[in-house]
């Protein structure tokens, strides 16, 4: 009986963590979108395939590549989470579809897994809150103390 008691406190000691394993997922996949973004305008820290190159700006490519650098900053600071999130879900919905589908119904076949990965990730935030460790957080308990 003694075991089952240490396993609940265990159990709802981990299940406190849940806002802030939150901020950490969204923090680190945050990250490595800006990143995306930053190899499409600016060759960091490596270009486009095939050649190295960056997009041009106002590509499609390019686009993107400016919701995800400065989209994805966003998302690292957690400000504007929720509209941030899902136009970022949106624009990997469309990456996925225009891009990987094509190339075959799997996404592991079709280069895929990233961009599906993401739509739904960021689809999760749209639909969340970002986690303790965010400016949005900070802001809402700011306003709350005001009021």
């Amino acid at each position: 009986m003694k075991n089952n008691n240490n396993i609940s406190k265990i159990i709802g000691k981990w299940i406190s963590w849940a806002t802030y394993l939150k901020s950490i997922l969204r923090i680190v996949a945050a990250y490595i979108f800006i990143l995306a973004g930053t190899s499409k305008l600016f060759a960091f820290p490596v270009g486009m395939p095939p050649n190295g190159d960056t997009a041009k700006l106002l590509s499609q490519i390019g686009i993107g590549g400016v919701l995800e650098a400065f989209g994805g900053a966003l998302l690292l600071l957690g400000l504007f989470t929720r509209p941030v999130a899902f136009i970022l879900s949106g624009e990997m919905a469309v990456a996925y579809f225009q891009f990987h589908a094509p190339q075959g119904f799997w996404p592991t076949m079709n280069g895929g897994v990233t961009a599906m990965v993401y739509c739904f990730v960021w689809l999760y935030f749209s639909a969340t809150s970002p986690g303790a460790w965010s400016i949005d957080e900070w802001r809402a308990k700011r306003q709350h103390k005001n009021v």
